[in-house]
């Protein structure tokens, strides 16, 4: 019994030990192009899926309707295209350099196999440590709500709605555009 107490007591410091060590040597992968942590993904999903589980809205304040994704489309060319692309675009250069990487939430399944307030929750708070910000300090309650179900539904927009998030910018009125690197 003694052995394993012992045992049990050096496993207490050692281990605490070296996982101080791991990180203040610089160790742990930080880099958005170094390969995951052990376990990195599984420890970080399962604490994000408890929170939103304790946290998400269970039912939105507004059904959703043609007027509420045009809204949502434009919220989410302005605040959220740039790293979760557009329909038939190339993946902006910021997506390309992130860890991990955005997913593209208007082709595929994206999101539309969540439930509306899991959406909200992740655009309200934001998700630390993969680069999706929280917008509640930007974006109002009605514009989250809206961004939301546009996300919900992206698999079964209007046609309009899809034709508004298709549609690229022309550049302004007397800038060129720009110009590919050499």
């Amino acid at each position: 019994m003694r052995k394993f107490l012992i045992g049990f007591v050096l496993g207490l410091i050692v281990i605490p030990a070296y996982v101080y060590w791991y990180f203040s040597s610089g160790s742990a992968p930080v880099a958005t192009v170094a390969q995951a942590m052990p376990f990195e993904k599984k420890l970080a999903h399962m604490a994000l899926e408890g929170r939103i589980e304790k946290e998400a809205p269970k039912q939105a304040p507004f059904a959703a309707d043609d007027a509420t994704y045009a809204a949502g489309a434009e919220i989410y060319k302005q605040h959220c295209a740039v790293c979760h692309g557009l329909p038939g675009q190339p993946q902006s250069a910021i997506a390309k350099g992130m860890y991990p990487k955005p997913p593209k939430l208007m082709e595929g399944k994206g999101v539309t196999d969540d439930e509306v307030g899991e959406t909200y929750w992740k655009v309200d708070n934001g998700i630390r440590m993969t680069g999706m910000p929280s917008f509640s300090k930007d974006l109002s309650t009605t514009q989250i709500w809206q961004v939301s179900w546009l996300l919900a539904n992206a698999d079964k927009l209007p046609k309009s709605v899809t034709d508004a998030l298709s549609a690229t910018a022309a550049p302004a009125a007397g800038t060129a555009p720009p110009q590919p690197k050499k």
